[in-house]
């Protein structure tokens, strides 16, 4: 008898009269809402505009969807187009099934797109939004816990995840896969934002650390899940993708490191000529200012070597005492 798990919901979906809420797409929207918010506070700290990252991200996120799908469908087509199985199931975009390497390829043609169109560099762009990709991610993989999928081994730890009985799943406590995932995002995203910070890291090289880090926790986390696979030499499809991907990742930090060492000066030339047009506006505002207190202070009362203060008109013209000696004398 196991004495603690983690439950699963009853449902995922909660009818609100005829519209269904269903947990999995709160989780992805509630995710890339976060994606995005946490991006533009590092773009505009990196010396961008208030908005850019949202901009590029209505690009950049349809893309990532279409291409997360096709990476799912494609890479697990018995699901879909075998013998009893529906294709258009595989429209069915709701009852799970994104797979990141797709959504991170795929969004990145979408992201270029939208770079272009604003005039910024892609990889700058990038290494803003990265940290927020990982905690998306973290929020993202609380999907499968309402759908009850892509969980581990079966286990009794006190973590364990209860599943109940469904279609192509057999009741019991597993390995909760998806809480390993979701947490290893944070850590990673925290790795991002650390080292950006320590070394400055430009030029898409923030990206990049994401996503090596990110492969290397979903190497070991994808080797425990039991789900149906695909295989290749005894490892799952998705362990050497993740182990390719890490390659190139650490081989793009450390080219980039040499050719383009440093961090980019401007991200989004726009928004440095507009806040030099602002201070321009402010210092000029302000010598006009001074020149103005300046013109008052002359024409303003004088004094006299004793401090008293006394009209121009006074200091000029002799007073009543003065006209009176001179009237004696002569």
């Amino acid at each position: 008898m196991d004495l603690a798990y983690i439950p699963s919901p009853s449902t995922g979906v909660i009818d609100l009269g005829p519209i269904p809420l269903r947990g999995y797409a709160f989780c992805i929207i509630i995710g890339v809402f976060v994606a995005v918010w946490f991006g533009n506070k590092r773009w505009i700290a990196r010396g961008g505009r208030s908005g850019t990252v949202a901009d590029i991200a209505v690009w950049a996120v349809p893309f990532g969807l279409v291409g997360g799908r096709l990476y799912h469908v494609i890479t697990d087509y018995q699901l879909y187009f075998s013998d009893g199985e529906n294709w258009v199931d595989a429209f069915k975009i709701w009852q799970g099934g994104l797979g990141i390497w797709g959504a991170i390829a795929l969004g990145a043609v979408g992201a270029w797109i939208g770079c272009r169109r604003r005039g910024i560099p892609l990889p700058a762009w990038a290494d803003a939004l990265a940290p927020g990709i990982a905690f998306a991610q973290a929020i993202g993989r609380w999907g499968n816990w309402f759908n009850q999928e892509l969980y581990g081994k079966p286990t009794d730890l006190p973590w364990a995840l209860k599943i109940s009985e469904g279609p192509n799943r057999v009741a019991g406590t597993y390995h909760p896969t998806f809480l390993y995932e979701s947490l290893w995002c944070v850590g990673v995203a925290l790795l991002v934002i650390w080292a950006d910070r320590r070394f400055k890291l430009g030029h898409g090289r923030a990206f990049a650390l994401y996503v090596a880090a990110y492969c290397t926790g979903r190497a070991w986390i994808e080797y425990m899940r039991v789900d149906e696979a695909h295989h290749i030499l005894g490892l799952r499809l998705n362990v050497w993708t993740a182990v390719i991907v890490f390659v190139l990742a650490v081989t793009y930090i450390v080219i980039s490191a040499k050719v383009r060492p440093g961090r980019e000066e401007v991200v989004e030339p726009g928004a440095v000529e507009a806040t030099g047009t602002a201070e321009g506006a402010e210092t000029t505002e302000t010598a006009e200012d001074a020149t103005e207190d300046a013109e008052d202070a002359d024409s303003g009362p004088a004094a006299d070597g004793d401090g008293d203060v006394r009209r121009d008109d006074e200091a000029r013209a002799p007073g009543k005492n003065g006209t009176a000696e001179a009237a004696k004398h002569a």
